[in-house]
């Protein structure tokens, strides 16, 4: 996919609970598993894609799949979980998917004897996959309108700006904006100072680090629409990079990374309860 292709995804995304009576297709199961099989490789996840999920969950409706987002216990795979997660999302919903991250409102117990985890693993949150109709039903309805309600422009997730925001900046935070969050509360700090962009979450070894991954996805993907490459340091600082590319690649040496890589030619492919 393209960069304006996940950006229009963005847009396009809803948090989707009613589904059509009818599971996937095999052709999409295969291109969804490929899919967790490379960001397993790439960032050390565990993460497990189920094809009928409907059992574990009550308030959702129709036939379903489902990502269970698993991995190591540490605040890295967190973010790592909400990075890779959400661009697996956007590409199910670009490809005209419904999809939903959830935190909480499913059987954990169902989920765990459908998913086999290794007793080291954390289930940190799932993302349900299925085909939807075009209109929201009147439960999705309602709980957007609320969510909705509560939603945090991005001015209000600077805990400080020393000055105007660049153009291309501003772009970016709009995509933070819009990701998906827990019941929409934008958890992710940021700081903006001497020129330098930052951000944290108070709490790391929670579910907000998920979120954290997340907005750092919508972060890297607006800056990119201004050919601007950039990557998210371990001080969780955004560097500006030249001749880089958001993709799926294998780190060296063992080590796990959700940030823009070169590629030979220098060429450009991009590859919770939430709302």
């Amino acid at each position: 996919m393209t960069n304006e292709e996940y950006i229009k995804a963005i847009d396009m995304r809803r948090s989707r609970r009613s589904y059509k009576n009818k599971p996937l297709d095999p052709q999409i199961m295969d291109v969804i598993k490929e899919m967790v099989d490379a960001v397993n490789e790439i960032a050390d996840l565990d993460f497990k894609f189920i094809e009928d999920a409907t059992p574990a969950f009550k308030l959702f409706g129709g036939k379903f799949s489902m990502i269970a987002v698993c991995g190591k216990d540490s605040q890295k795979t967190r973010e790592d979980c909400g990075f890779y997660g959400e661009s697996i999302v956007l590409q199910c919903v670009y490809h005209g998917l419904g999809t939903c991250w959830v935190s909480g409102t499913y059987n954990e117990n169902k989920v765990y004897e459908m998913i086999n985890l290794e007793r080291e693993k954390r289930l940190y949150a799932v993302i349900t996959v299925g085909y939807v109709k075009d209109g929201l039903s009147l439960l999705e309805k309602t709980m957007y309108n609320s969510l909705h309600k509560k939603c945090k422009p991005y001015q209000k997730m600077f805990e400080v700006c020393d000055r105007k925001l660049p153009e291309e900046y501003a772009y970016a935070m709009k995509l933070v904006e819009k990701g998906p969050s827990a019941v929409n509360r934008r958890p992710v700090k940021f700081k903006y100072e001497n020129g330098d962009i930052s951000a944290y979450v108070d709490e790391p070894y929670s579910d907000k680090s998920i979120d954290f991954g997340i907005a750092k996805l919508h972060f890297l993907l607006g800056c990119r629409a201004f050919d601007i490459d950039g990557k998210w340091t371990f001080e969780n600082k955004f560097e500006r990079c030249e001749g880089q590319r958001i993709k799926f690649e294998k780190p060296a040496d063992g080590e796990t990374t959700n940030e823009t890589e070169d590629d030979e030619n220098g060429n450009s492919d991009t590859e919770k309860e939430d709302e």
